[in-house]
């Protein structure tokens, strides 16, 4: 039987506790996974601080506890010292059975006081807990912080939400934390994924044909979009690659539009042109060599140029400046049933008129929105305002109200569909935070639009790769050096 473990799927703690039910209906005991999940805390544990003096185990009541009980028993056979200290388990449970084999006592939390050559395996809550820790766990938690003393956390640190990333109160910080069989939201949106420290799935024998869920929530990666990346064919010709354009500033502005216009002709697109107002003509093609201008001042001069059926998607809103200008051309591009990535100054313009911009791209979804997180709380206000809701939550509510694919940037990139499918990216590096990599982001998404990519799966690989060129810039790189080093993968 093929064991494994999910590294694409990302499973919510009620869609886990699902997957455990149905592992144990399928013949594996629960106590054969507690034995091995404290056995991969273990063998983390010693990987990491071989010269651990004591090994201190805080245990709360239920299977989380549990595994840590087993840790202590393997430890403790290993001639690491060790403590218990927590909550004894519920009589008649597995974790019952797994404390029963640990000598040592289980001391009270209260109790614990750090030492220097502590490593701390924090066994309390996981994932199981969604609400505020007590005030006798949070005062350990302190004392743990002010010593800085290391944890390992098993499953998810205690006071951390799996499902949102956010604490829910106190919340340890782990170096290390060991989890099983998939990953949680909560390891990978922020704050979580910095809370949780380098995070290790491990593989526990569960069936992987059982470590499925039927959220649609994954990790951004190639298993998302590569089947459906552009291939290059030696009849290939510029139209046959598609025609972008990005709707250009005026004259004080245009830098955004050449940043974006740059990326979406570097990530493949046959042909880019900037669609200029009059006034800004001139000093755009002082900086244009391959991509080309096309003069529109107005909504009509717009149309008239849709009428090319083989221009197929557009970038609106990066320097763009005029708000209801933004909000005519978006009606056009709408009309002419063209796909549009909408961002910055186009976002903006439908501020508050969030209903207007979803009654336009009714029907066949061919809307890309890009807000960051001061525009999509001016997007939807009662959306972002609802402290429920993850980050994955709001970003498939905002893609259902608009039918769109919503792609919330930051440092935990969530790209949502209006069908349901999400995706997080999880590997940015953190100096795209600079002026003008949004501007670019919107150029490789339009870009893959243009060759004709599905709309999710375009935003997806849209965001990755731009992630991708960031990486490879490294440190102190510019918007600039980032639209210079986008490239369409080798397929």
């Amino acid at each position: 039987m093929a064991m494994a473990i999910n590294t694409t799927l990302l499973f919510t703690p009620e869609a886990m506790a699902k997957v455990d039910a149905r592992v144990i209906a399928s013949g594996i005991p629960g106590p054969e996974l507690m034995r091995a999940a404290g056995a991969s805390v273990v063998a983390c544990l010693l990987s990491s601080w071989p010269n651990v003096a004591r090994a201190v185990v805080l245990c709360g009541p239920g299977n989380n506890g549990g595994d840590g009980h087993i840790a202590a028993s393997l430890l403790a056979a290993f001639g690491v010292p060790v403590l218990r200290h927590g909550y004894a388990p519920r009589s008649g449970t597995d974790a019952a059975a797994a404390s029963a084999t640990c000598e040592h006592a289980i001391l009270p939390l209260g109790d614990y006081r750090p030492l220097a050559g502590d490593v701390v395996i924090d066994a309390l809550f996981g994932a199981g807990l969604d609400r505020a820790v007590g005030a006798e766990v949070a005062a350990v938690i302190g004392r743990i912080a002010e010593a800085g003393t290391p944890v390992l956390a098993i499953d998810l640190p205690s006071g951390l939400s799996g499902r949102t990333g956010r604490p829910t109160g106190p919340v340890i910080s782990a170096e290390r934390t060991v989890t099983f069989a998939g990953l949680k939201p909560g390891h990978v949106l922020m704050p979580g994924r910095e809370l949780c420290g380098v995070t290790t799935l491990a593989d526990i024998g569960m069936p992987a044909r059982l470590v499925a869920s039927d959220d649609p929530l994954w990790i951004n990666g190639p298993h998302l979009y590569g089947p459906t990346l552009p291939r290059r064919e030696a009849a290939d010709h510029k139209y046959s690659r598609g025609h972008l354009a990005v709707m250009s500033g005026p004259l004080i502005s245009g830098g955004a539009a050449r940043l974006s216009a740059m990326a979406g002709l570097r990530i493949g697109a046959g042909l880019v042109t900037l669609g200029t107002p009059p006034g800004a003509v001139m000093a755009q093609s002082a900086h244009l060599t391959a991509i080309m201008q096309h003069r529109v001042g107005s909504s009509a001069d717009l149309a008239a140029w849709l009428s090319d059926p083989r221009l197929s998607a557009l970038v609106l809103g990066p320097g763009f400046g005029d708000l209801e200008k933004a909000r005519d051309y978006a009606k056009v591009l709408a009309n002419a049933r063209r796909y549009l990535v909408l961002d910055a100054d186009g976002l903006t313009a439908f501020a508050g008129r969030t209903g207007e911009l979803g009654d336009m791209f009714a029907g066949e979804t061919r809307l890309v929105i890009t807000p960051h997180e001061g525009e999509f709380r001016r997007l939807f206000p009662a959306i972002a305002e609802d402290e429920t809701l993850s980050k994955v939550d709001r970003a498939r509510q905002a893609a259902a109200l608009l039918n769109a694919v919503v792609v919330y940037k930051g440092a935990d990139t969530v790209i949502a569909a209006s069908d349901g499918r999400a995706a997080i990216n999880a590997d940015a590096p953190p100096w795209l935070a600079t002026a003008g990599s949004g501007d670019v982001l919107s150029g490789v998404i339009g870009g893959l639009l243009a060759q004709s990519m599905p709309i999710f799966e375009a935003a997806c690989a849209g965001v990755a790769l731009h992630g991708a060129a960031a990486s490879q810039a490294g440190p102190g790189m510019t918007a600039e050096d980032l639209a210079g080093l986008v490239r369409p993968p080798a397929v």
